[in-house]
């Protein structure tokens, strides 16, 4: 048995030899990072100069872009790297700290798309007391309760994994998870698994139940309200409910991944299933959002419009 602080380095074994093909791969992964990265931040840029923007809902997303940013800058140059590899390692103090912002973001994405739903669920089953009901200073303390609560229950399982045993250092994934490390243990897990299964109860019981009220609360209201009730909550519902689809399609994705034998699964779908997660939802996101929110597109168009009088 060696310590987990003891293993200078894991081996990748997902990554298979492209040859010639691992330079079109490079650019192709490139080219998506660079539009994953322009898109947020062209839109956390829109959102944070223009003062009509400072509302609870787009504060929320603004939010969600920053994330995404981090997720993605957690795998896009690491994965830009090890396509030109021969050799697919990653050192040890990378690969947990890979590990730490991995699983930030996802525990941030599904606070804040369960904050989000619950801002949607406000606006529109009380628009009279919402100013009241969603002050900027319960906006902070969301962001702020949502952040901590992810930093310190990632730092903890972290930690945990960190002071394991280990019997080997093969990872079967293209990036470093949590997961994979323990598979590795070759002491008791129990601790690892008890924390586990209650910070994951919490952190995706608490944000299904809480998306589940606030829609059900909004399809009533919808039902029973006017044409214009109904077509205000499409118009901010939307481009979230298609969100969150895209989300926990990701991460159905991630969890097959992790916790199933896939062997029979031809590597290259394997390979997809795990890029889907840390891909999809930085990438559509800025698009959901940028062409389905008409106060963000006539924002866009005042900033970027050129006068040729």
């Amino acid at each position: 048995m060696i310590n987990s602080t003891q293993v200078s380095y894991f081996i990748l074994s997902s990554y298979f030899d492209i040859k010639m093909l691992k330079y079109l791969m490079f650019v192709i992964i490139l080219s998506l990072y660079v539009v994953i990265v322009g898109s947020n931040v062209l839109l956390i840029g829109v959102i944070c100069i223009n003062r009509t923007l400072h509302e609870p809902m787009y504060i929320f997303m603004c939010v969600l872009f920053v994330n995404q940013l981090l997720g993605s800058t957690s795998l896009f140059p690491f994965l830009l790297v090890q396509i030109l590899s021969d050799v697919h390692i990653i050192l040890a103090p990378l690969c947990f700290l890979q590990i730490y912002c991995v699983h930030t973001y996802v525990s941030v994405e599904f606070l804040n798309l369960a904050i989000m739903s619950y801002d949607r669920y406000l606006a529109i089953c009380y628009p009279l007391q919402y100013n009241s009901l969603m002050t900027l200073k319960k906006v902070v303390v969301f962001i702020a309760v949502e952040w901590l609560f992810s930093f310190l229950g990632i730092s903890v399982f972290t930690s945990l994994s960190f002071s394991l045993h280990l019997c080997g250092n093969i990872i079967n994934k293209l990036y470093c998870t949590n997961y994979s490390i323990v598979k590795l243990a070759c002491s008791d897990t129990t601790l690892n698994n008890v924390y586990g299964l209650l910070s994951s109860a919490v952190g995706s019981l608490v944000p299904v139940s809480l998306i589940l009220y606030t829609y059900l609360r909004i399809l009533k209201v919808c039902f029973s309200g006017s044409k214009q009730t109904r077509q205000k909550a499409v118009s901010t519902c939307t481009p979230h409910l298609v969100s969150l689809i895209n989300y926990f399609f990701g991460a159905v994705f991630d969890i097959l991944q992790s916790r199933f034998d896939l062997s029979s699964v031809p590597n290259v779908v394997r390979i997809f299933l795990s890029l889907y997660f840390l891909t999809c939802q930085p990438l559509f996101n800025p698009l959901i959002y940028g062409l389905n929110m008409s106060k963000i597109r006539s924002v866009w168009k005042s900033l970027f419009s050129i006068n040729w009088r």
